[in-house]
């Protein structure tokens, strides 16, 4: 199903992915390992989850290598994914010059074994990179409206700069690369206190704490569930290299943060109370991409609705 140059002599490729035991980044490693690949995950676990990954720890295709993407890493691959950055603000903001670190010597660094290895390379980047939008939706040719001084810039700036090493590596040195932009994404696996407003809303109903809503909730998000996103990597993959991105890769359908805490506590059936705090500095007002490029390109759009992805995060959290 994936696109590449094989290493393995046998049917799999060898893959790796960056950031693998985080949230998006363990369902990516089981759908490569399902579609009979072999996967390299590595992760500093500074974000990411050991346990989210424990499911494979007998998988013969699958291994796990504790490592930085700050610094140099020496694998014979086909694929990369690069993944490996905190993505939510509470971890972004905790050690911005990290933050900042991770996403542009991490990209050097996979893109240097790209170069090595001639393996095509994916770059996680972000709805962020638009900051507080002033087109609406946001199209992959809008360049963004971003506070490079401000606190959320660490992380904003830090992706934007990846994207330039992307498509710099692939003028200078003719790598094969492919870029996506992801919206808010949601589902299992979600850490717990990243505080996302998906898994804060559902964690704070869960145990009958308030909702909290910074701003008074009419800003918006458009929510993702994780399958769809993952879907939609894959098949960026196998595109020919003139559709290489940015492509924006997310749920089209708005929803306000309000409406969100109002679905959260219908379907938890929790009494929980809706708490409004000041507004964040930067906090975009609205976000939601145009996902027509991904339409075309990608024959892809999301299938999962927002009421059917929250009753399957729901049901984790319960658990987890």
């Amino acid at each position: 199903m994936v696109a590449g140059k094989n290493h393995t002599g046998q049917g799999g490729l060898r893959i790796l992915v960056t950031g693998g035991a985080g949230f998006i980044g363990s369902h990516l490693v089981d759908r490569l390992l399902a579609l009979g690949h072999s996967v390299i995950c590595l992760d500093n676990l500074l974000t990411g989850q050991r346990g989210s990954l424990a499911h494979l720890a007998r998988h013969p295709r699958f291994e796990f290598r504790l490592h930085d993407v700050t610094e140099p890493v020496q694998l014979d691959v086909d694929q990369i994914y690069n993944l490996a950055c905190p993505a939510s603000p509470i971890h972004y903001q905790y050690n911005p010059v990290q933050t900042v670190r991770t996403a542009v010597l991490g990209a050097i660094n996979m893109l240097d074994l790209a170069k090595n290895t001639g393996a095509r390379i994916f770059q996680a980047s972000t709805s962020e990179i638009y900051g507080d939008p002033l087109v609406h939706p946001q199209p992959e040719g809008y360049w963004g409206n971003v506070n490079p001084i401000g606190p959320r810039a660490c992380y904003d700036e830090g992706k934007r700069c990846a994207e330039t090493l992307f498509f710099d590596y692939r003028r200078q040195f003719g790598l094969s690369i492919r870029v996506a932009r992801l919206f808010n994404t949601y589902g299992p696996r979600m850490h717990r206190e990243d505080g996302r407003v998906v898994s804060d809303f559902i964690v704070r109903a869960l145990a009958g704490e308030p909702l909290v809503i910074h701003g008074d909730g009419r800003q918006t998000r458009s929510f993702c569930y994780v399958d769809d996103t993952v879907e939609a990597i894959l098949r960026l993959m196998q595109v020919p290299d003139d559709d290489i991105g940015p492509v924006n890769l997310g749920n089209p359908a708005e929803e306000t943060i309000l409406g969100l805490a109002e679905r959260v506590l219908r379907q938890t059936g929790s009494r929980s109370t809706i708490r409004h705090e000041p507004r964040r500095e930067d906090d975009p007002i609205q976000r939601q991409p145009d996902i027509a490029l991904a339409r075309a390109r990608l024959d892809w759009q999301p299938e999962t609705d927002l009421e059917t992805g929250l009753a399957r995060t729901i049901a984790y959290f319960k658990v987890a």
